[in-house]
């Protein structure tokens, strides 16, 4: 029975070890005979090489090879033609990685990729994403697989015909993941095997990727990823590090570490594209949609289609009997953009929520009761009703909290000095996914056990949730209960993203644990181990398809100075109904983490792409701005104890990513409330707002 660990607020259990510094990241592990690569970037946009000068390198002391498309091992084809690196002299944007300098210190590494020449023979590139490109075109599908574009009813008809419409577009630009630990990796090879230390979100992937691009069993090849310094959906599937680093370890017959720059991190690794939205919202003169369509623009890369599912937030958030969704894409030739966290939603929450306190202004009803107005039990898009569904609790209890009633709805009617205060809201959802995961239960002798599953802690505590699940399904206490966790040994499980990790081995563990117990109900103690398994692919595949999410509200205020235009975050609460809470101090951080970022979204972070050279030009932390300590002064997570059978054995939705959805819409929701300015181009720059105390 349970013991009751799952709900209680335990402390980390890598805690002592990762701040004693004794936990080990990719690059920390340590190997006899070790050798250190450095990548070389490309310097032009788009062309061939035409030649490699590598003899200066070479003499450089301590260097030990230089490994690129005209000595590297071959490498097969497969899905992601992004990863065959150094098989060709083809370049397709600015920064891909054409070489690696292998030396016997990093040092000597770094100075031999500074002597390497290449040329390069160039042709025209295309690198800005516009709404009249024309290159636009419509792909079969957005990620992971949802239909590219959705229609019911007649949107135009519905639209023409309703008294109150807004017609706006949203722009976000280029962001960047930035996890502490950069992407890196140690590779050894050895008697043909492929040992690898990666940071990474999924062990299981990496493993089947290198296996295709390299031509092996799976089972031979070891991925361990025990420690994960983040990843924010960068490090969900093999990046370029342990390629780069499992190329040259081969040609070079040694060990080689590879940790990828900062600097080398704005782009090849993915990045969350630039997006064009343009959403029209039509309503009755007493708030209720009438008609809803989102229109989004994005980019992907000349090498490889990633196209971010902008518009499917709309689908399901509100009600409205005519609806349209479209995507459309530009291939340019830039990196491939890639997942960061919650892809689609994020951007997506941005525009509709921005656009719905728009709406409510246009037709004079308060914001908060705008949503209610609009709230369904049916998802839009299915068609069928939600598993739960309690955006609106989480409206009117954020609302409480907040003293969302004293708020007077005029713009600009709260000043405080030189300083004008206004307050925003949004909602947020984000669904609810398990995938298929296996795991073991062992019991030991000594009255301990052993549950072993390849899930993967990038820092959000899952270690600790999966440790806390277990306790209870064996119905021991937590202290008997030993976790082994980020090994492609281990029993195969889902990766880390999509928020659906815990929801997706806790199934997996608590299905082990069933089976043990229930080999050992019979048999008293065990005078050795006892071990079951346990795998949840029928499980998992065979759920109903109803809609499952995650909901929650956030609310904002803010204080704009009237005459410099800068913005302030006075607070940030958030409420979300997230299904069961394992932990309660990983969830917060998790809740707080999301909604951080979504502030750092809304009035720092701007990927600036220079068009001559194809390149970010602010590519390091010291130009690339982000939300820091100074920048939120209160910020409070909340969540509703809500149950839902239908999800999982553990009753959970994710967490990871439902904080971030909707935050930037908020912040610049209040922002418009303090100023009576609207601005739809994030970042919300004090340029944006200078003078803002002589505009009416």
């Amino acid at each position: 029975m349970s013991t009751g660990a799952v709900g209680r607020a335990y402390p980390r259990l890598e805690g002592p070890a990762k701040v004693t510094g004794t936990a080990r990241y990719a690059v920390e592990y340590p190997v006899d005979g070790v050798t250190y690569g450095w990548a070389v970037p490309s310097a032009v946009v788009r062309g061939r090489i035409t030649r490699i000068d590598t003899t200066e390198a070479l003499a450089s002391p301590g260097v030990r090879a230089v490994v690129h498309h005209g000595n590297a091992p071959r490498m097969a084809p497969g899905p992601q033609p992004d990863l065959r690196l150094l098989q060709e002299p083809t370049v397709h944007y600015r920064g891909q990685y054409v070489a690696v300098v292998v030396a016997t210190s990093l040092e000597a590494a770094r100075e031999g990729a500074r002597l390497v020449r290449i040329d390069y023979d160039t042709g025209p590139h295309s690198t800005v994403l516009t709404d009249d490109h024309p290159s636009l075109y419509k792909p079969d599908q957005v990620n992971p697989s949802y239909p590219t574009d959705t229609a019911e009813g007649d949107f135009d008809a519905g639209y023409a015909a309703a008294p109150v419409r807004v017609d706006v577009t949203y722009r976000t630009p280029a962001y960047h993941n930035n996890p502490m630990e950069p992407h890196a990796t140690t590779a050894q090879w050895h008697d043909g095997r492929l040992l690898v230390h990666d940071s990474t979100q999924g062990a299981t992937p990496v493993r089947a990727t290198l296996a295709e691009l390299f031509e092996l069993p799976p089972e031979s090849i070891r991925v361990v990823a025990e420690h994960v310094g983040g990843g924010f959906g960068s490090k969900g599937y093999a990046k370029a590090s342990v390629v780069l680093a499992a190329l040259a370890a081969r040609h070079v017959d040694r060990p080689v570490k590879l940790a990828l720059t900062r600097q080398q991190l704005f782009g090849p690794v993915g990045y969350r594209t630039p997006t064009i939205q343009r959403v029209r919202l039509a309503a009755d003169t007493d708030g209720r949609l009438t008609a809803i369509c989102h229109d989004a623009i994005s980019q992907t890369s000349t090498i490889r289609e990633f196209a971010e599912q902008i518009a499917v937030y709309t689908r399901s958030m509100y009600a409205a009997p005519h609806r349209r969704t479209t995507h459309r894409l530009v291939r340019l030739d830039v990196p491939t953009p890639f997942w960061m966290r919650a892809p689609g939603e994020c951007p997506g929450a941005y525009a509709l929520e921005s656009a719905v306190d728009e709406l409510a202004i246009a037709v004079g009803i308060d914001p908060v009761e705008l949503r209610i107005r609009n709230d369904t039990d049916v998802d839009p898009d299915q068609g069928r009703p939600f598993t739960s569904r309690n955006l609106v609790a989480c409206l009117r209890q954020g609302a409480q909290r907040f003293g969302w009633a004293s708020r007077d709805p005029s713009p600009r009617s709260r000043r405080d000095g030189r300083w004008l205060i206004g307050t925003g809201v949004a909602g947020s959802s984000y669904p609810a996914r398990a995938r298929p995961s296996s795991a073991t239960a062992t019991a030991r002798p000594d009255g301990s056990f052993l549950v072993q599953i390849n899930a993967t802690d990038i820092g959000t505590g899952a270690r600790t949730a999966i440790w806390q699940v277990a306790a209870d399904a064996l119905g021991v206490p937590p202290e008997r209960v030993e976790i082994r966790i980020g090994d492609s040994a281990l029993p195969t499980a889902a990766l880390a993203g999509g928020s659906m990790g815990t929801a997706s081995w806790s199934w997996a563990v608590i299905r082990a644990a069933q089976a043990l117990r229930e080999k050992l109900r019979d048999g008293g103690p065990p005078t050795g181990e006892v071990t079951a398994e346990a795998d949840t692919t029928e499980e998992v595949g065979g759920q109903p398809a109803l809609p499952r999410y995650a909901y929650g509200a956030h609310f904002v205020e803010v204080r704009v100075d009237a005459d410099t235009g800068e913005v302030r975050l006075n607070r940030m609460l958030g409420v979300f109904a997230a299904g069961r809470v394992v932990n309660p101090t990983t969830a917060r951080s998790q809740l707080i983490g999301g909604m951080t970022m979504g502030l750092s979204m809304a009035l720092h972070e701007e990927g600036l792409l220079d068009e001559r050279y194809g390149d970010w030009v602010n590519h390091d932390l010291a130009t690339y701005h982000i939300t820091g300590c100074a920048d939120v002064e209160s910020i409070e997570a909340y969540w509703l104890d809500e149950r839902d059978d239908e999800l999982n054995p553990a009753g959970v939705k994710g967490l990871g990513e439902i904080g971030i959805v909707g935050a930037a819409a908020a912040v610049a929701n209040a922002v418009h409330h303090a100023t009576g300015v609207r601005i739809r181009e994030l970042p919300i720059r004090l340029d944006k707002l200078i003078g803002v105390s002589d505009l009416a």
